[in-house]
């Protein structure tokens, strides 16, 4: 209990001492417990406001003085010594803010009256760090009614704004994986079609070419038909690569050996003015991916670095083992943790700003002039990589040169790399092929293909003819080429029906849909044969060449 004790002596005796006394006890328990209730609240205030980094302030405009909190303070990186006028809160202001806050002070803070909220950008006193502030206020004004007080708080938002700045570039990394699947999915639809029609300008192109000695005139048209059609069907493949939807044939890969002998390659793509340096890894990890893909991918790499190079400049080709842990793949969305071979293509042409860096993937978004590039070279590349599990990131700057970094994810399976293949020449046939395509043209170019190449041919325009002719057929049929979607039934359902009649019949598939759709069908499983569309008369002869020559499985 506290008391207070008040008194006055009010007799003495002969001796001085006192004999009477007038006094008072005043009870402090009530006063004690409010001052202690008033440190509490006091405490509890300030470490209200440091818990969530809120200052607070108080700004004489009459005097041209403000006082802050002690969170305050710590925001702003101030000390006592710092000067606490209006103006050097406004120096504390981002230089980019600075003029915006002042406006917004003079013309609607004080001018208008209006309470202060705005969110704005200060550069730290003591140690120049940018932080993110929330500024609240109000003003109280003098009893002539003009502005005397503006009071209010400043919370610290610096780590809400980069959560906010890395939410917003997430979801514009969202925006852009559905822009790229929609157009994905839009190649993927009209590739079948697309296909279908250039199988069959391309067969016939090839078979006027051979059955008729034609004008010189007429066989340079014939040679640019063939030509236009070849380069529309490059442009599908190069869609359906950037959709991830193109049919590939992967295989074990030691890319030092592959990439070594693609360099006579590289050096006639990108001519003799610029300089290709090629660095091998050492102990290369193996890798499984189609080699044609990996064709397509330093192909386009070091066509576009050539073109950003300005003459004589110098192009690098690097290969590595890279492994790759959770706290690198957090700073690269999209790469998971994990052991990579790492490809980089590197030049020191032009460079990029960032507005284009964003954008390179992007299907025909291009930097070159009108009839100089489709613009799906890079988005090919993007596909190529995303379609086997790997991860691409470019760096660039202007006049400092553009860096892609591929990572393609380590094979972890058998080990023997396979053989490399041999080209032969595709020798001339005399079986017999049951031809089955419910695309009229396709089947009469191909009948006549097959045909030019010596085969006796069946053909049939549905899977139920298909079966009619291989009841009343009295010979042997070797072979059964075949679409995979068609009415009544898939290709491979007509194939199980087929090997009842015919035990050792070899099958080979064929579509124009993409590969989501012919992996459905259970075409591209191991061991089956399948040719895409289209094709050309030298492919499809090599195909049928190879499939029948084939053990049986």
């Amino acid at each position: 209990m506290w008391i207070l004790a008040l008194g006055k002596i009010m007799e003495w005796d002969a001796e001085g001492n006192p004999l009477r006394m007038l006094g008072v006890h005043v009870d402090l328990a009530e006063r004690k417990q409010a001052e202690e209730a008033l440190k509490e609240s006091e405490f509890f205030f300030k470490e209200s406001q440091r818990s969530a980094s809120i200052g607070s302030y108080k700004a004489d405009l009459l005097a041209d003085y403000w006082t802050s909190s002690e969170v305050l303070d710590d925001i702003f990186g101030t000390g006592p010594d710092f000067p606490r006028t209006i103006q050097s809160w406004l120096d504390l202001v981002h230089p980019d803010d600075r003029r915006m806050m002042t406006e917004y002070l003079k013309k609607e803070v004080i001018g208008q009256q209006r309470p202060f909220a705005r969110e704005y950008r200060i550069i730290r006193h003591n140690d120049g760090e940018m932080r993110w502030v929330s500024g609240l206020g109000a003003l109280k004004p003098a009893a002539d009614g003009q502005p005397l007080l503006l009071m209010g708080t400043i919370q610290d938002i610096t780590e809400k704004k980069r959560k906010e700045e890395e939410q917003a570039r997430l979801e514009a990394q969202l925006r852009q994986s559905q822009k790229i699947e929609a157009v994905g999915r839009l190649a993927g639809g009209v590739a079948h079609d697309f296909n279908n029609m250039l199988s069959v300008i391309l067969g016939h192109a090839e078979m006027a070419q051979q059955k008729e000695s034609p004008s010189p005139s007429l066989q340079e048209h014939l040679e640019q038909i063939q030509k236009a059609a070849e380069r529309s069907a490059d442009i599908v493949r190069q869609l359906l690569a950037f959709a991830r939807k193109q049919t590939v044939a992967p295989k074990i890969l030691d890319l030092n050996e592959t990439l070594a002998s693609m360099l006579k390659m590289l050096g006639r793509l990108i001519g003799e003015v610029v300089n290709l340096t090629w660095i091998p890894g050492k102990d290369l990890w193996p890798v499984k991916i189609d080699p044609s893909q990996v064709d397509q991918i330093l192909a386009n790499l070091c066509i576009n670095a050539r073109d950003a190079i300005d003459g004589g400049g110098k192009i690098s080709i690097e290969v590595g083992n890279q492994s790759c842990d959770a706290s690198f793949c957090g700073g690269h969305p999209g790469l998971y943790p994990g052991d990579y071979v790492l490809l980089t293509v590197s030049d020191d042409g032009g460079g990029m700003d960032q507005e284009t860096l964003t954008k390179i993937f992007e299907p025909f978004f291009t930097t070159k002039g009108i009839g100089q590039g489709t613009g799906l070279g890079l988005s090919t590349v993007y596909g190529i990589v995303k379609q086997n599990g790997g991860f691409i990131d470019a760096e660039s700057k202007p006049g400092q040169g553009t860096r892609f970094k591929i990572f393609l994810p380590r094979y972890l399976g058998k080990a023997e790399l396979s053989a490399a293949e041999v080209t032969t020449t595709v020798e001339r046939g005399k079986e017999t092929v049951l031809l089955v395509e419910d695309e009229p043209a396709i089947l009469d170019v191909a009948t006549q293909m097959l045909e030019m190449q010596g085969y006796r041919v069946l053909a049939a325009a549905t899977p139920g003819e298909a079966i009619r002719l291989a009841e009343e057929n009295a010979g042997e049929i070797h072979l059964l080429m075949t679409d995979v979607v068609m009415p009544e039934m898939n290709g491979r359902e007509l194939a199980k029906k087929l090997l009842s009649l015919y035990p050792d019949l070899k099958r080979l598939f064929m579509s124009g849909y993409t590969a989501d759709v012919i992996a459905h069908h259970g075409v591209l499983d191991e061991g089956v044969y399948f040719i895409q569309k289209p094709f050309t008369l030298k492919s499809l002869s090599s195909k049928v060449r190879e499939v029948l020559d084939s053990q049986p499985f």
